[in-house]
């Protein structure tokens, strides 16, 4: 795609990635939740409950039909920028490089969020939503073992920590590009670190369970 010396290409594909990381932590930005929660109610979000910007802690404050509609506008958030990233860099995204690259901006800025100081959620389901996008076999599979581990154990915090743990081995399973492995490994410890205050709460029992 590009007749250009090699340097001269070299730079040109990290001014495309510098571009789709600073689009895609905009987009990962965007607090759904947050603003959702203040225009049905005028509360601050970040002062309920957890604090999360996230679709657990809508449901505390507007009830289980929020819960499922912040998820999925969540999970777009994730899954439409990845999907552009890998439609729009089909010529020259070696590996899917600048789709992964998307994947990592979204989820950050899903939960260190500019507009709202740098705190968020805890990206899952833009995690999930990303994950969809870069292989919806995998995608689904995930959104499955999250809704059957919560369901069963209560935690919605279970279902999350080990829907991603999960994830880098289905895309092994999957045969899907290094790239693709190499980013759920990184999401899984991300997300993982993020529910470290669960994680805390479940070993001392004092996690609030799905009511």
């Amino acid at each position: 795609m590009f007749s250009m010396n090699p340097w001269g290409m070299i730079g040109a594909l990290a001014v495309i990635a510098f571009i789709y990381a600073v689009a895609a932590y905009l987009i990962g930005s965007i607090p759904t939740g947050y603003l959702i929660v203040k225009a049905k109610t005028g509360k601050d979000i970040r002062e309920i409950g957890s604090g999360s910007t996230g679709a657990t802690n809508v449901k505390r404050v507007l009830g289980k039909k929020w819960f499922f509609i912040v998820m999925l506008l969540d999970a777009l958030k994730g899954a439409i920028p990845v999907f552009i990233a890998s439609l729009t860099s089909a010529d020259y995204n070696v590996f899917g490089i600048f789709a992964v690259i998307t994947a990592i901006f979204v989820i950050i800025g899903h939960s260190k969020p500019l507009f709202l100081k740098f705190k968020g959620g805890k990206s899952v389901a833009s995690g999930v939503g990303t994950i969809i996008a870069l292989n919806w076999q995998v995608g689904l599979i995930l959104a499955l073992v999250w809704g059957v581990i919560t369901y069963f154990t209560k935690y919605v915090s279970v279902g999350s920590i080990v829907a991603l743990i999960l994830s880098p081995f289905l895309m092994l399973l999957f045969k899907a590009p290094g790239a693709y492995i190499l980013y759920c490994t990184i999401a899984a410890i991300y997300v993982t670190y993020l529910h470290r205050e669960n994680i805390k709460r479940l070993v001392k029992g004092e996690e609030n369970k799905v009511r």
